[in-house]
């Protein structure tokens, strides 16, 4: 059963449904009014921040005090692909670098419906090639990234294995959006009927379409789950039972095993979508931390020449 921690939190996201509903915000407002949240956000103790220039892009290092400096963690932020920041998500991505104690890079790719698709996956590419060249290794590289932010960094994935380019050590996607098209049997089961009504309070369905513009859909590298699977790192993959993306996520998990991909599934009960950014008050947020830290150090382990994972 969630905390009551969570349980406060998703009656204060009910509560604000009917406003939201009644406002309908523009989009300028949805990215002013999270821009506003941000700034009550900070990063934990003993991990520090540091502005980075990715080849023009704006970037910021969030880095734990201790962690190793041959390793690090590519970060792709959440928000649909048309809001989201380095402001957004700048608390999360330091507890995530804290849990996996990784020098973790995230990067402010271009949002739609400015830069439309591919925009977001070139600057993904652009920041794992800059990477690259500032000498890391790519299996000392993980990519990571929350709802879009996921779909973003397996469709990274795919376009690496597609062009014979070296592939990251392994993969995280905390909720992540894998098919742009929602889901209507998702989207009508009773247990995702309050995020159902914050999708239509936020006009949310017509996001990923901003994104997609011309191309469709169903593009491997805009929805994931319709892409060949094989030949991809590791995953690690969560969830919550209440989510929309909730079927959609254990398909790509289902046919990415198939595919003889190593995937890590953990889902979560009854939790909003996004709950990972909630972490300085919901147990559950720092319990997904602590199993994302959990998984890095094992593909870490897993690596070593005499590991029991390697004997295996």
């Amino acid at each position: 059963m969630p905390s009551s921690q969570h349980l406060l939190l998703k009656q204060f996201l009910t509560a604000a449904t009917g406003p939201l509903a009644r406002s309908r915000p523009r989009l300028p407002a949805i990215r002013f009014a999270a821009e506003a949240a941000a700034l009550f956000q900070f990063v934990p103790w003993n991990v520090f921040l540091e502005d980075a220039d990715v080849d023009g892009m704006p970037a910021e290092w969030l880095r734990p005090a201790g962690a190793p400096a041959e390793r690090v963690l590519l970060y792709l932020h959440g928000g649909g692909y048309v809001i989201g920041s380095l402001n957004t998500h700048r608390a999360l991505v330091g507890a995530l670098a804290e849990s996996c104690q990784l020098n973790t890079l995230a990067i402010n790719y271009r949002k739609a419906p400015e830069y439309p698709f591919p925009a977001a996956l070139e600057d993904a590419r652009l920041a794992y090639d800059w990477l690259l060249n500032q000498g890391y290794q790519a299996h000392n590289i993980m990519v990571a990234g929350d709802s879009a932010g996921g779909g973003l960094g397996l469709a990274l994935l795919l376009q690496l294995r597609d062009d014979a380019y070296a592939l990251p050590a392994a993969a995280i996607g905390l909720s992540p959006w894998i098919d742009l098209a929602l889901p209507t049997a998702a989207i009508q089961r009773q247990a995702c009927q309050e995020e159902t009504r914050v999708l239509e309070a936020l006009e949310m369905q017509t996001w990923g379409s901003l994104y997609a513009e011309s191309t469709s859909h169903a593009h491997p590298l805009l929805s994931p789950v319709k892409g060949k699977l094989h030949g991809l790192p590791p995953l690690l993959v969560q969830i919550s039972d209440a989510e929309v993306l909730h079927d959609d996520v254990v398909r790509f998990c289902r046919k990415a095993r198939v595919a003889g991909v190593p995937v890590t599934l953990q889902v979560f009960g009854g939790l909003v979508h996004w709950w990972h950014l909630f972490w300085r008050f919901v147990p559950e947020a720092r319990q997904a931390l602590r199993q994302v830290g959990d998984f890095t150090r094992s593909i870490w382990v897993a690596q070593q020449p005499n590991s029991p994972a390697k004997a295996a």
